[in-house]
Order: C-alpha cells, then structure tokens, then sequence
C-alpha cells in the first residue's frame, strides 16, 4: 500500500478507490480525505494535481496506520481473501471483516502464461507461505473468486506443475469458499496493482543507456569509432541520436536486457499474435539487429508455452495441389467462409473470413445467430465493398447463405460470378481454410483464459494477420495492396514521435505505383503455381 504509485488514467484510480473504500468504515473521515480523489472521477475530471496528490498520500497513510489495520487475534479465525489478475496476485489476510496484512506480488514472466485456474491457485499458495506464523497449525478459512478452487482437495492433479503447488500447502487446515468477484474487491484491486507496470512497451525511456552498452562492446565501439571517422567507406551503418543503426535497424549488444522486452512485444503481444518463428524473426528483423538473433528468437518461441498449449504441427498433405488461377487485380476475385460455433461473446458467435485472393489481404467480421443472406450481404457491403467496390467472382463453400436466391441474385445484378468449392472438400478453398486456422490459432492464444473476450481481439488479429510476412508474396499482405508498409511509430528513435514509413524509411520519393508492385507479386507466385500444377 505504501509503495502504491499515483494512479496514471481512470481505470488505475478506480482500483485505488475501489481497494480503499472496501474498509472505508475503519478510516475516520475517509470521505473527506478521499474528496478530491473522488472529484476526479467525473466525466472528462481525471486531471491529476497538487490536491490530488496530498490526498493520495494521506489516504495511504490511513490505509496502513491504526486503527485500520487490526491486530491479530489467535483465539479467532482467520481468513484469507486472495485473487488473481492477468499480470498480478493479491491478497488480504482478515479477521471480522478487518484487515490484518495486505499482500500484492506482481508475476513472473514464466507465470504470465499460466491459466486462471493456475493464478488463482498460485495467489492462495503466496498468501498462506507469506503468513504462515499465523496460520500454521491453526483452521483457517480460504476465500476465492475461482469456485472450481472450492473442490481443491478433492481434485485429481493433473499435472507436475498442480502437485507441486499443493504440496506446499501440506501441513495447513483450511477449507476453501467460493465469493464472487464483486464481493472480493480488496483482493482483486491488490491483484491488479501490477497491471500497467508490468506491460512489455518499448518506449523511448528503454533506450536510455543503450548507447553506454554500445560503448562497453568491443565490437559495437570500434564500429561506431569507424562509422564517426569515415562514415562514407561505412555506409550500411548510420549514427543518429547516439543510436547506431545498420541497414536502418536499430543496433543492440548482444545479451541486452531490452532483447528479451523486444522479444514479448513482437511475438506475445496482440501485434505479434504469438506467430512461429519466420514471421516473428521478419517482423523483429525489420526494425532491430543484434549478433545471434535468429538463435534467440527461435529459442523464445519453442520455449512459448501458450504457443505449445494452443497450435499444432501441421504437415502438407500427400498428393498434388490444384490451386485457382492466379487474378490479375487486386480485390476483383476473392474467397469467403464463416468460422462457427465460437462462444458468445457481445452478443457474436460467428466471424466471416474475406479474402484478396491475390494479395491475401483479409477482413474479419463478427457476425450473430441467427442471420440471413440479406444480413450477411449488408455486411459485406459495410465492411468490404464501401473499400474495395463489388467483386468480378466470389470463391465460397456451400453454406445455405451462398446458395439462396437472395444471394444469388444480388451478386448477379453486380456483374459478379459465383464460384463453389466441392461438397465436402474444403481443399478447394484452400487459401481460405488457411487463413481461418490462423485466425482461430490466434483467439486462442490472445483469449485464452476468456475466450468470450474473442470480439474485443477481432480488430488486432486482422491487423496482424495483413502485415505479417507471407513467403508466396514475399511481403505482407498489407505491402501488397498498399506498396508500402504501414505507418508505425518506432518508439525509440531519438525521441521523435514522426510517422516512420517502412523499415529503413529515410527514403522521400515517390511510393511505387501499385500496379508495378502487384506485378512483382504476381512473378512472386507464378513460379510456385506453375510448380504445384506441374504433372510429374
């Protein structure tokens, strides 16, 4: 509590508050303290000042001094609140609905991975090692919001990591009960104090020092003392900001401590969407270099155990291929599909997959049961044509949806030809059963531990799936519609916050027109097309 840092959006103050006024009847005047804390929590009020912080610091005090916190008493049983968050544990050790000692313990890169039933498991673990003089040898009562956790005892363990977690609870006499998450404020606001410090985000302040690394590498020194004296006979290398740069990748020592920072962001964030090692060694390579990359990155990703919990080994099957004809426009012939059956999640259960047949390029757009061609067909107007305009052909499966009149007819009136794949050989389609596994690899290992959360991921998964490298276009998806990469902010470099366009984007010419692009494309594809339909 008193190591608590000042609340940085709304979100973070309303935890602070929602922990404190959780035992707001031990605080004497806790309203009048808390007032100025309060007053920011209206619409458009969140603006931190001298105020705001005196009372932060005042409440904290009372928080942590008598008479809030109780001393225990042994003839009296104790209870333990614990909760888990996505980045943190918490916990609150009570008698008579008084707090005796909080606990919060921010974890562990290994342990972000873990599922909810695992964190939550973890919290009570910490909570009962960490006050242990109080509980040993004593009942004591275990409060959660994991009700499956009610039945611990009773469980089968499943696994080396669940007997070992148990095993350290050996020697205690509790009994575990279920209480709602709304019920366990104190818990959940202290499981959740680490949220925000612990996201990976490389930003400008991570670069501070980098240069003072570079100096101490033997290597990296006499690099930079070559480039500084003769900077024309060393032109893959650029110094800008005290940063060195080769090939327009930013440099960095090898064994960094910003290494593995940069290994989180591009592979386990949203942006990375945990993809295998190609397409994560392609986007990181894009922007940084250091001695041994490649090792390292694929020793991350085997070592990713979401990416091992959620994919699996997909071989090419036996037999030659019979692919579609290669377009010769971008957005004139595409492919649809619609990925079912998924839980509820904002009232969607079903996504629809449209697909650039030329340059992969994807939309993914969350559909609700029940719906009709009319239903589908206005969201593929909202959500395609009003971009790309009416289709030339539409390569789709059988689905009733395709096959009504409606449908039919519409498409008919805009000069547009429907192709179906055959009935039960979705090998037809190939292109577009690709694209769905990788959409659903991706929900599972983004939503994992809330997979009604799958909506909210919709929109990064599109993002990452168009910008990721495809070997058959030799670029992204969204390189090949576009000619040219997306504009990103490349924290880090020098402080500027400009758009950068590109990975070694110094270049101020013209953008290469798209058609002399898409023709690189097609000469990409075609060797690979003529190889698949080659007889033997």
């Amino acid at each position: 509590m008193v190591k608590w840092s000042i609340p940085k959006n709304l979100k973070e103050l309303r935890g602070f508050l929602g922990l404190t006024g959780y035992y707001r009847r031990f605080v004497k005047g806790y309203s009048h303290i808390a007032a100025p804390l309060t007053l920011l929590l209206k619409k458009d009020g969140f603006n931190w000042n001298d105020t705001a912080s005196k009372a932060f610091e005042e409440l904290k005090i009372a928080m942590t001094t008598v008479p809030v916190l109780r001393v225990p008493d042994f003839n009296k049983t104790f209870i333990v609140e614990t909760d888990a968050s996505g980045k943190g544990l918490g916990a609150v050790l009570m008698q008579d609905g008084g707090p005796i000692a909080y606990m919060s313990k921010e974890l562990s890169p290994k342990h972000l991975s873990k599922s909810v039933y695992e964190k939550e498991l973890m919290a009570i673990v910490f909570a009962i090692q960490k006050w242990r003089p109080y509980l040993l040898g004593r009942s004591f009562e275990v409060h959660t919001d994991q009700s499956s956790l009610k039945h611990l005892t009773e469980q089968t363990l499943m696994g080396e990591g669940q007997q070992k977690w148990i095993a350290k609870l050996m020697g205690y006499n509790f009994i575990i009960k279920y209480k709602p998450g709304v019920e366990n404020k104190a818990a959940d606001a202290l499981s959740r104090k680490f949220t925000y410090a612990a996201l990976s985000t490389v930003t400008c302040a991570d670069w501070e020092g980098l240069t003072d690394e570079l100096e101490k590498d033997k290597k990296w020194k006499q690099v930079i003392q070559k480039v500084m004296i003769q900077p024309d006979q060393h032109l893959d290398y650029k110094l800008k900001g005290g940063l060195l740069y080769y090939k327009g990748r930013l440099v960095l020592p090898k064994g960094s401590h910003r290494i593995l920072t940069i290994l989180k962001e591009y592979h386990d964030s949203a942006i990375g969407g945990h993809s295998g090692y190609f397409r994560t060694m392609k986007r990181i390579a894009s922007l940084f270099f250091w001695e041994g990359m490649k090792s390292e990155i694929k020793d991350y990703i085997q070592g990713c155990e979401i990416c091992q919990r959620n994919k699996y080994q997909a071989l090419k099957p036996a037999g030659l291929l019979q692919p579609l004809p290669i377009p010769n426009h971008v957005w004139t012939d595409i492919s649809m599909d619609f990925i079912g059956g998924l839980p509820k999640s904002q009232g969607m259960d079903t996504i629809m997959v449209v697909v650039d047949r030329l340059t992969k390029f994807s939309h993914f757009i969350p559909l609700a049961h029940p719906f009709n061609a009319k239903d589908v067909a206005e969201s593929f107007v909202q959500e395609v044509v009003k971009i790309h305009g009416f289709p030339k052909s539409i390569v789709s499966d059988r689905d009733s949806i395709f096959l009504s009149s409606f449908w039919s007819e519409l498409f008919k009136l805009a000069g547009t030809t429907l192709k179906y794949s055959t009935a039960y050989h979705p090998q037809s389609d190939g292109q577009t059963e690709v694209v769905n596994r990788c959409l659903e690899t991706y929900l599972r290992c983004l939503s994992g531990s809330k997979p009604r959360q799958w909506v909210k991921w919709l929109p990064w998964a599109e993002y990452w799936f168009n910008t990721n490298y495809h070997s058959s276009l030799k670029s992204t998806p969204y390189q090949a519609l576009f000619g040219q990469q997306p504009p990103s902010i490349i924290r880090g470099r020098g402080g500027s916050t400009k758009s950068v366009w590109g990975a070694a984007a110094p270049n101020k010419g013209p953008l290469i027109s798209s058609n002399f692009f898409i023709n690189i494309k097609s000469s990409n594809i075609c060797p690979q097309y003529k190889k698949l339909i080659a007889p033997n």
